[in-house]
């Protein structure tokens, strides 16, 4: 699967006075209308678990620009959201200011899958921004370039 480039994502929740997120690479579209995406964590994840009990989850898709927060997100930092630029939706879900878009979803549906959840969202609102998107492919990242 590494031979597939992928965009690279946090997604994030508040729950009970804490803010968790991760970054996930499995993100994909799933149905137009209503307009429904899905992103896989590993089971047992803090942020899993915690997107689950909430039932809101945002997406903030990396910019080229943000390959720092990749790896902030997928490490075994405590407080991720440290010193960060962070602005809230009107439902308090985290977006991290300047993401290529941000979305603001509902959970669905979850699914197991081996040693991962599948959580489906129903996206509620987005917005984006011109940059280029951070991409992943072959264990590096990169950037898009159009042919």
């Amino acid at each position: 699967m590494g031979s597939f480039p992928t965009g690279v994502a946090v997604v994030a929740t508040a729950w009970d006075h804490e803010l968790f997120g991760a970054t996930v690479n499995s993100l994909t579209s799933v149905s137009l209308q209503p307009c429904i995406l899905l992103f896989c964590t590993t089971e047992g994840s803090a942020t899993g678990a915690a997107i689950r009990k909430r039932g809101l989850f945002s997406v903030n898709i990396l910019g080229a620009h943000q390959l720092d927060l990749s790896a902030r997100f997928t490490g075994k930092q405590k407080n991720r959201f440290e010193d960060l630029a962070v602005a809230f939706s009107s439902d308090g879900l985290p977006l991290l200011q300047g993401a290529a878009a941000q979305m603001c979803c509902r959970v669905t549906t979850v699914h197991k899958a081996g040693d991962h959840d599948i959580i489906l969202g129903e996206v509620m609102s987005g917005d984006e921004m011109a940059c280029s998107p951070l991409v992943f492919h072959k264990g590096a990242y990169g950037h898009f370039q159009r042919a």
